[in-house]
């Protein structure tokens, strides 16, 4: 199956910076939403962050105004920015294509390791 390719994690202190990409395998320019999810050990994964096509962004409520997902069309990437990180951030993240009302386009990938410490 399909994956995308999630890079860019890594350990960082709370207060620090990180930026996320995934790469898709072609072209993402007819895909309407992509996103961002994550899932800490022991819990599920949830959305994170999302973006249309047109650009419109959506974000989970524990990470608006720290995070950012943008998409470039062009090289089949999305990125998610984040800052102001916390120990509550630590998480394996990874991104897809949500089909509604319970799919996803691609298969699950490897993730990003994300590790905040206080």
């Amino acid at each position: 199956q399909v994956q995308l390719v999630e890079s860019g994690g890594g350990l960082v202190q709370a207060g620090g910076s990180l930026r996320l990409s995934c790469a898709a395998p072609g072209s993402i320019f007819s895909i309407n939403v992509m996103g961002w999810y994550r899932q800490a050990p022991g819990k599920q994964r949830d959305l994170v962050a999302a973006i249309s096509s047109g650009g419109s962004t959506n974000y989970a409520d524990s990470v608006k105004g720290r995070f950012t997902i943008s998409r470039d069309n062009a090289k089949n990437m999305v990125y998610l920015q984040m800052n102001s990180l916390k120990p509550e951030d630590t998480a394996v993240y990874y991104c897809n294509a949500p089909r509604p009302p319970n799919g996803f386009k691609y298969a699950w990938g490897q993730g990003t390791q994300v590790t905040v410490s206080s």
